[in-house]
């Protein structure tokens, strides 16, 4: 990878666009820093700074620009919500599908949809992030333009990064959606490093247990590595045709289907979904931790990475049933929300059967062993099937592993959905270096 690097920085146009994502992020993280017009900031860290906290989850992906409510408070999220909305309507509404299907002008005028679905999307949940504060001395005054500006504040920045995530995706180097949340992620180390040195400084007990979790991030690690670069080879061949006197065809080649072809996305749209009941019934009972009843439950269900709270009270040592069971709860749904999504996402958008087995007979391929045409299509979707299934449960079950050491009583943030999307982003970025890298090259022989 840093040979990869090292290799793109040597490229003019290589070094322009590693450049000019290094300044996009840079802009984020100083965003992230900025607070919005009319917070207390001091008030403010001490309402978000409790261990039992929606916000700590939230703060993973924003890099902590929520804990302080700067104007990228939001984040990304909005964005990726609306995505989701648009790509789930394009299956519903015979309008949006046949847009879909319009080729690159169809795609724009579905972006351009998407754009507006997340202004909107930020701008209510900026009024509900206000709703939910503003009886708490967070804001500084309470005249009747200050709901105004804190919510436009914070969907001026939720539409600033849209637009840094679109210019990191057409002229950076990677997945502009992907890198803000990479960058967010990689921001919180310091917090993670800091927090392990603590539980190492307990004693041999503490010592032992931050090892234990240091050896767990490099396995996690090495997993993540062998699933995103696990494929399955599919072999085709190629007629033989006659043209004057050449003969063309007869090769053999092969298409390549990864295990984990939708990359770090399901995970990002399953940890959107897993956010957003919990915070929405923070907004509405801001001390719904140490509440009862049916929505206390559905709080504590979605927002168990966010409570610290072990299997055994630390007062009584007696066994705490209740959070055994709504971890095993929120275990089964992270892990279906991962499935459907990567299936989702893969079926979608990552590979179609019927326009490779439609391509394959134009170009006079076959399958050994298979008929061109349905057969084709139908042997494509049952191996693509099989592999998504093993690929998905696999992510699943790296990302909540680290859930467990929940158990334990343990807070650890950078678990294994952050160290998925980060790893996952990494060989993603720089997959696309060494493809501009190809590219240029060919392109230099044509010349």
């Amino acid at each position: 990878m840093f040979k990869t690097l090292f290799n793109a920085w040597k490229i003019p146009e290589l070094r322009k666009r590693m450049l000019y994502t290094i300044l996009l992020l840079a802009i984020f993280r100083f965003g992230c820093y900025v607070t919005a017009p009319g917070v207390d900031a001091e008030i403010l860290s001490t309402i978000t700074g409790a261990s039992n906290s929606i916000t700590n989850t939230i703060n993973i992906i924003t890099g902590g620009a929520f804990s302080s409510f700067s104007v990228f408070a939001l984040s990304i999220s909005p964005y990726i919500t609306a995505s989701i909305i648009i790509q789930l309507l394009a299956f519903a509404i015979p309008a949006l599908e046949e847009m879909s299907k319009e080729g690159e002008n169809g795609r724009k005028r579905l972006s351009a949809y998407t754009r507006y679905t997340a202004v909107i999307l930020a701008a209510i949940e900026a009024f509900g992030v206000y709703m939910a504060y503003r009886n708490q001395g967070v804001f500084l005054t309470s005249s009747a333009l200050s709901p105004m500006i804190f919510i436009l504040s914070l969907t001026a920045g939720s539409t600033l990064l849209m637009w840094i995530a679109e210019q990191l995706t057409s002229r950076g180097i990677g997945n502009g959606t992907s890198m803000l949340i990479f960058a967010g992620i990689v921001s919180r180390l310091p917090q993670a490093a800091t927090y392990l040195y603590q539980v190492a400084s307990l004693g041999v007990g503490g010592t032992l247990t931050a090892i234990a979790v240091i050896i767990g991030a490099i396995i996690l690690i090495a997993g993540v590595v062998w699933v995103t670069e696990a494929e399955r080879r599919i072999p085709v061949q190629y007629a033989k045709r006659v043209a004057g006197r050449k003969m063309y065809g007869g090769q053999s080649t092969f298409i390549p289907m990864k295990l984990a072809m939708a990359g770090v996305m399901p995970v990002i749209f399953a940890m959107s979904f897993m956010q957003l009941p919990a915070l929405i019934i923070q907004l509405v009972n801001n001390d719904i931790a140490n509440a009862t009843g049916f929505w206390a439950g559905v709080y504590k269900l979605f927002a168990f990475t966010s409570l610290n709270t072990g299997l055994v009270d630390s007062a009584t040592g007696a066994m705490n049933w209740s959070m055994l069971w709504f971890g095993l709860g929120h275990i089964l749904i992270y892990v279906l929300l991962i499935v459907a999504f990567t299936f989702f996402y893969t079926m979608a958008m990552a590979f179609n059967p019927i326009e490779v087995s439609n391509n394959l007979k134009k170009n006079g391929g076959f399958i050994p062993g298979i008929r061109a045409g349905k057969p084709t299509t139908e042997y494509l979707s049952k191996v693509l099937t099989r592999i998504t299934a093993f690929g998905s449960v696999f992510l699943a079950i790296i990302a909540v592993l680290p859930i467990l050491t929940q158990f334990a009583g343990l807070s650890i943030s950078f678990g294994g959905t952050a160290i998925l999307i980060v790893v996952g982003v990494a060989l993603e970025s720089v997959k696309q270096l060494e493809a501009q890298m190809l590219t240029r090259h060919y392109k230099g022989f044509l010349e």
